[in-house]
């Protein structure tokens, strides 16, 4: 196997509390899960793009627009699990992670993680995050990340982070964007690792390869667009979509 070869894998699963069918609602005449596909293949520097999914539907969606798709147990708690699942078809040594909600990804981002990976062998996770304002960091719904000078991610959390002592301290805040890059060895770590108690109260899978030992590096970019988590965020894509003339 060439050790340089790099697949993104999109995880994407019918079932959604918030938005059920999701990786299927239309965005311009497009599946949700088609848009997503079309962003990972635009990015250079990777070797595949498959959609890991437990739905025929979506699986059907992606092969009809010309993409690859693999079957996947619908008994999976997170999109790591989904692809440590597929990876066992995938013969590559490094795995990006690209939600099947973000129809608005930015293949520049996947570049820089591919590229990040594929020159320092040493990183076993690498992950994304961008300045956000203050008066958006108290949001639950908004993850933030601290991290070391060196770039390794020191904390995860829903709370704001770092906490500002005095009221009128200098502090900058950093959103957690959602896309990983992992050796194929650190995802066989993860899967042997339990839930530790911090990804349990804070709902965050990134903290268990923390508490588990495996260093995460944070890249950071100047920002992100949304993803779709609820109609309404459905609806704004589709109006950003439609501005920038897509069809």
């Amino acid at each position: 196997m060439n050790a340089s070869r790099t697949a993104i894998v999109i995880p994407s699963r019918y079932a959604s509390t918030r938005l059920p069918g999701k990786p299927l609602a239309d965005i311009c005449g497009k599946p949700m899960i088609v848009r997503v596909l079309e962003r990972a293949r635009a990015a250079r520097g990777v070797d595949r793009v498959v959609v890991a999914t437990d739905d025929g539907r979506i699986a059907r969606a992606v092969t009809d627009a010309g993409g690859e798709a693999v079957m996947t147990g619908s008994h999976h708690a997170s999109g790591t699990e989904r692809i440590i699942e597929a990876m066992a078809s995938i013969p590559a040594d490094v795995f990006i992670n690209l939600q099947g909600d973000e129809p608005l990804a930015d293949p520049a981002h996947l570049e820089l993680l591919a590229r990040t990976m594929a020159d320092d062998p040493g990183i076993s996770v690498a992950t994304l995050c961008c300045p956000m304002p203050g008066q958006e960091a108290a949001s639950p719904h908004a993850v933030k990340v601290v991290f070391s000078d060196q770039g390794q991610a020191l904390y995860f959390s829903r709370s704001p982070i770092p906490h500002a002592f005095e009221a009128d301290a200098d502090v900058v805040y950093y959103r957690h964007i959602g896309i990983y890059a992992y050796t194929r060895s650190a995802l066989e770590r993860f899967r042997s690792l339990p839930v530790s108690m911090l990804e349990r109260v804070e709902r965050l899978e990134q903290l268990r390869f923390l508490s588990g030992g495996i260093p995460i590096r944070v890249l950071t970019v100047s920002g992100a667009r949304p993803g779709v988590d609820t109609p309404d965020c459905l609806e704004k894509v589709r109006g950003i979509l439609h501005r920038e003339g897509e069809r």
